[in-house]
């Protein structure tokens, strides 16, 4: 009697490895499915003010017209993309005088901050309109777009020289 008992618990014990150990592999097999999703290949993105591109060198007039204005995020196939945000430098030049010998000699000052919102605050747009001269910069880097989609991607810089 014990012996029937012993190999009937002994044969239900195998029956629940071999099922067990096969609904693994089922669900293994399952799990090893993968769905391929096409590669995304971000294009290439510009950033522009007005009609300024990267390195463009402009007056003293147009840098004040154009620090009022957006920026605007397009693609090669002029596709515009939304602004996330950015960062804005303004590199202003300026003297500094030496106390004990009264000599002035150039320097600059930067100011910067990242904004979320194009164009920039109010405040900036009138400081800068009222204070801009050759030799100064404004330059917006980090711009950081987004597609329809909401994929994020990077913009280049936008370096604009007063002259």
């Amino acid at each position: 009697m014990r012996l029937i008992s012993r190999i009937l618990v002994c044969s239900i014990v195998a029956c629940l490895v071999i099922t067990s150990s096969q609904a693994q592999r089922t669900n293994a097999a399952k799990n090893t499915t993968t769905t391929t999703t096409p590669k995304f290949k971000p294009p290439k993105l510009y950033t522009s003010i007005n009609s300024f591109n990267d390195s463009s060198f402009i007056t003293a007039d147009q840098a004040a017209d154009a620090i009022a204005m957006p920026l605007k995020i397009v693609d090669d196939k002029k596709n515009v993309y939304s602004i996330s945000s950015y960062q804005f430098m303004y590199k202003k030049r300026g003297v500094t005088e030496d106390e004990q010998t009264g000599k002035l000699s150039p320097t600059t000052t930067i100011s910067a901050d990242r904004f979320k919102q194009t164009p920039l605050p109010e405040v900036w747009i009138k400081t800068i309109q009222s204070q801009v001269k050759s030799g100064e910069e404004l330059y917006f880097f980090d711009v950081i777009a987004k597609d329809a989609q909401g994929r994020v991607l990077l913009a280049s810089d936008l370096k604009l020289f007063v002259k």
